[in-house]
């Protein structure tokens, strides 16, 4: 595997730093239409039970629920003191478990897991047990570690004994929310969470034998300065966690009610944004950390370095995966599936999702099915994101076509961006260079040809 570290030009990040998708999917969420229904989804759903009955599954299971609101969150989350309605929450869940749950192959064996939210450790230890037999009385889990089962924690909402039960459920990968170690960061953002509870956490699991602990950080945050992030940054990698994800904290009051509580003036100059990623990047591949793409970092030894070393790594709503090969069926408020060539997404709305499974409907509220230019497309965005090359010759083999002739528009555009270093175009492919790493969604953009069409959708800045 040759060195993937990106480099930061900071004329050419001025230069392209524009809003655009983080291609968890193509076509994206906003092309979902109201038309796609249950029906439709079921037909799916047997067609991939007949094409492979073995064909293993990823879930993801939604739980929204959050005690206290970080003002820069952007999740689909409930804010609620009151505990109570995660068992309401959770009947319902059960019932959508069950009806999903029946129309897939029992032989279809949950190669992974993940528990979203929100806060999922809001449940209760029983909650969590409940919901962990719920899942295994209608999908197949697997025993003895065979899956990759993860689950995001708050460090602040976390039960004495509950890190040892969830490796007992089957636990045995966890993300732990961190964002910044700073007190007057933390402050600024309504999240103040001390040293000694993040890292006893991941002390905790360590003791526990989980596989895999992966922290979360935020730039651009208010109150952060280079010389702040860099302490922070410097006490994580003490740490050694397998992976690390570096998230740009978007600012968009106007989508999100809970950023309003965040002054403009206090967040960071776009200058100092800029150093703390800069810098950061410098850190991080100082301290032997891979860099995989999309705010994502691992330790050489980590799954999903091999993956992208091997050619199998993706990318789905939870970011980059091990597990291409799987269909991902997703549950709860908000959740987003895809299963064939499709995607699904439930009502976004607690109250809504409730009632229409009081009524006994499908909580379905969007989707489509991809068209064959979709999926060639989508192939093509997965490479370039996940593996900063395409080959022509593999994309014209498994489609049927024609590269040069069928992107003679794309190619002409990616030409501008050759010219200013971000790439090269070979006569077999498309190579990224290390300036045009951190542009990767920019140059997904150029084919994705929903952005050429229709309204404007607002997406986060690239950078």
């Amino acid at each position: 595997m040759t060195d993937q570290s990106p480099v930061l030009d900071p004329v050419l990040i001025r230069k392209y730093d524009r809003e655009g998708p983080r291609y968890t999917s193509y076509p994206t969420a906003p092309q979902f239409q109201a038309d796609f229904d249950a029906a439709t989804l079921e037909q799916i759903i047997a067609a991939t039970n007949a094409e492979n009955p073995r064909r293993p599954l990823s879930l993801y299971v939604h739980v929204p629920f959050c005690d206290t609101v970080c003002f820069y969150c952007a999740c689909n989350k409930v804010v609620t003191k009151d505990h109570s309605r995660a068992a309401i929450y959770l009947q319902h869940l059960e019932r959508e478990i069950a009806r999903v749950g029946g129309l897939f192959d029992r032989a279809r064996p949950v190669s992974q897991l993940h528990w979203g939210g929100g806060t999922p450790t809001f449940l209760s230890d029983a909650e969590i047990t409940a919901l962990m037999g719920i899942l295994r009385r209608h999908f197949t889990l697997l025993e003895g570690d065979q899956g990759e089962y993860g689950i995001e924690i708050d460090p602040r909402r976390l039960g004495a004994g509950t890190l040892a039960l969830l490796r007992d459920q089957g636990f045995n990968r966890i993300s732990l929310g961190v964002q910044d170690l700073d007190p007057a960061v933390q402050r600024a953002v309504n999240r103040m969470q001390s040293e000694e509870c993040t890292f006893g956490v991941l002390h905790e699991a360590r003791r526990l034998g989980f596989k895999s602990l992966s922290l979360d950080l935020i730039y651009g945050l208010p109150q952060q300065t280079p010389e702040s992030f860099a302490r922070t940054l410097a006490r994580v990698i003490a740490e050694q966690p397998d992976r690390l994800s570096l998230f740009n904290y978007a600012h968009l009051p106007e989508r999100f009610k809970p950023q309003r509580r965040i002054q403009a003036a206090d967040l960071p100059s776009a200058e100092a944004k800029l150093a703390i990623l800069g810098q950061s990047i410098e850190t991080l591949s100082a301290a032997g950390y891979v860099y995989i793409g999309m705010d994502h970092f691992a330790l050489p030894g980590d799954s999903l370095v091999q993956a992208q070393r091997d050619g199998t790594l993706h990318r789905n709503f939870q970011g980059y995966s091990t597990h291409g090969d799987c269909d991902i069926v997703a549950l709860g408020v908000s959740a987003i599936s895809r299963i064939g060539d499709s995607y699904s997404q439930n009502v976004s709305v607690l109250d809504d999702y409730q009632a229409r499974i009081d009524a006994g409907h499908s909580p379905l509220a969007r989707g489509m099915t991809l068209s064959d230019d979709d999926r060639l497309r989508r192939a093509v965005i997965d490479q370039l994101i996940c593996h900063f090359r395409l080959d022509f010759a593999s994309m014209e083999a498994r489609f049927g076509i024609t590269f040069r002739d069928y992107f003679a528009a794309e190619l002409q555009m990616l030409a501008s961006m050759a010219d200013d270093g971000l790439l090269r175009l070979h006569a077999s492919g498309i190579e990224v260079l290390a300036p045009g790493r951190l542009l990767i969604r920019n140059v997904c953009m150029v084919f994705d040809v929903y952005l050429r069409q229709g309204a404007p959708v607002r997406f986060s800045r690239v950078i």
